[in-house]
């Protein structure tokens, strides 16, 4: 019986964050060795699910090596990144024979020392294995690619779908993948282009119009029966670091040359259809005008703000002109421990005055100053039993409370920073998400698979922040130059990885 290790890593580091991301983020959410990591992982929606589930399906013994994950935040400290790095190369040391290892980096991981961490730890365990044992794995749709990622596996596959529904499933290939590479069915090849372009974050749903002709280009590659695997990277805006940008990747059953064909065709498609990556911005005040001649519930995208793009969650932008404007009923979650310690000790029924949110860093609007009506406290856990972006079941949010204001403004305030990609978040809290004639989601695409059971209209709207959707109006120093759209005459010359 063929035994693979299973390792995963992943953060999305966004550079823009003032916060660093330390150990204790990988403590709230996942840092596990060994079999717990099986108890966790095992039936979810995540690629590490599908990991074991693949490899159970082939007869093969899948053996939990290592486990990180923390939500999308600031870039990773240096002195936890290396310790992060060091538990998952010791997990290595006592796994005994391994015949091959599926990995789970996101992608778009940065660290104050490494600023393509995911190819240094890929590359750490390539150079810690036996020579011509397999390293297959997984990449979040959002991935930075860098050459030396690529050069640190032998094929890589990025989820299809944003929002990320088909995790598991490209876990599964993988394992899939790994199984007919151990028993030598096949060899796999693997060639990446990479054009010096950058999708914006607001034209990265693969519903929508202008990505399908896209992946319909990518399927389609996969009639021929020697191709194995091909991904399309989306990439990542808001890490400021050279590797930042769109990618391709192609697979292939033993032949380099129609692997780097295949690659450079599906790399000039997406170069071709560059300025269809790039749209027109909604504006607030545009924003609030067309919701309001909407039927129906509205899910406002808080695109500044967008939590799983590693934001603040504690914008006012948008929740500050919802209130001024009166409309309503109206629901926005902020995060703000200090508001939800000062609620918890008004108690519930009473009405205290505060200040809530703008108070991570000054990027996201000022604090509101309202008058709550405490109207209810709660734990702040809940669970998502359908796929959802990420592949996450179990959240924590913290103490949380919910709170209303004589401006039709329903707030839930949070201790604990959380996405928006499950409904259950406002249900476990009491709440009926049909009731609010206004939802602000922050987030651009992700929230779209849960919030789409109440809404039929979704607005994105361009909000200042960390996660600003217009990805010119922050401040690169890092990345490549020149590079589409910041350059509009830049021109693509062919390479290949």
């Amino acid at each position: 019986m063929a035994r693979i290790g299973i390792i995963a890593f992943l953060h999305e580091s966004n550079t823009f964050s003032s916060q660093l991301t330390t150990l204790s983020a990988f403590e709230q959410n996942v840092l596990l060795t060994g079999e717990p990591i099986r108890e966790a992982l095992a039936e979810s929606h995540h690629e590490v699910g599908g990991f074991f589930a693949g490899l159970a399906a082939a007869g093969a013994q899948a053996v939990p090596l290592f486990a990180a994950r923390a939500l999308p935040s600031g870039t990773i400290s240096a002195s936890d990144f290396d310790s992060i790095v060091s538990q998952l190369l010791l997990s290595l040391e006592s796994a005994g024979h391994l015949d091959g290892i599926l990995v789970a980096p996101h992608g778009a991981t940065v660290s104050e020392n490494h600023p393509d961490a995911d190819g240094y730890w890929l590359n750490k365990l390539r150079t810690s294995t036996p020579p011509g044992m397999p390293i297959i794995g997984t990449l979040d749709a959002h991935a930075n690619l860098s050459a030396l990622m690529v050069e640190s596996c032998d094929a890589l596959i990025a989820y299809r779908t944003n929002p990320h529904l088909d995790q598991r499933d490209r876990g599964i290939e993988a394992a899939n993948l790994m199984m007919k590479t151990v028993r030598q069915q096949i060899s796999p090849v693997m060639a990446a282009v990479f054009p010096p372009m950058a999708i914006s974050i607001e034209r990265q749903c693969t519903d929508e119009a202008h990505l399908k002709p896209l992946y319909a280009a990518a399927d389609y590659q996969l009639t021929n029966d020697r191709v194995l695997s091909n991904s399309i990277l989306l990439g990542f805006p808001y890490a400021d670091v050279a590797e930042m940008g769109s990618s391709v990747i192609v697979v292939t059953d033993g032949d380099r040359q129609l692997a780097d064909r295949m690659a450079h065709d599906l790399a000039s498609i997406m170069w071709s259809m560059r300025r269809d990556f790039h749209d027109d911005f909604t504006s607030i005040s545009e924003a609030i005008d067309q919701s309001q001649a909407t039927d129906g519930p509205v899910c406002l995208l808080d695109m500044g703000d967008n939590v799983g793009g590693g934001s603040s969650a504690d914008g006012t932008e948008l929740l500050s002109a919802i209130y001024a404007a009166g409309i309503g009923p109206a629901f926005g979650c902020l995060f703000d421990p200090a508001a939800v310690a000062a609620c918890q000790q008004a108690g519930v029924g009473n009405t205290v005055t505060l200040s809530v949110g703008g108070k991570t860093d000054n990027l996201h609007g000022s604090p509101m100053l309202l008058d709550l009506t405490v109207r209810s406290i709660h734990e702040g856990r809940f669970n998502e039993p359908m796929p959802r972006h990420g592949g996450i079941t179990d959240f924590d949010q913290g103490r949380t409370v919910i709170c209303e204001t004589n401006h039709q403004l329903t707030l839930m305030l949070t201790s604990k920073r959380m996405v928006p990609f499950s409904l259950h978040q406002l249900k476990s809290c009491d709440l009926s998400p049909a009731r609010f004639r206004f939802l602000v989601a922050k987030g651009v695409n992700a929230p779209i698979a849960a919030y789409r059971e109440v809404c039929d209209t979704f607005i994105r709207v361009n909000t200042s922040g960390s996660t600003c959707a217009d990805m010119t109006r922050l401040n690169f120093l890092h990345r490549r130059r020149p590079m589409f759209p910041f350059e509009h005459t830049t021109e693509y010359k062919e390479s290949t990885v």
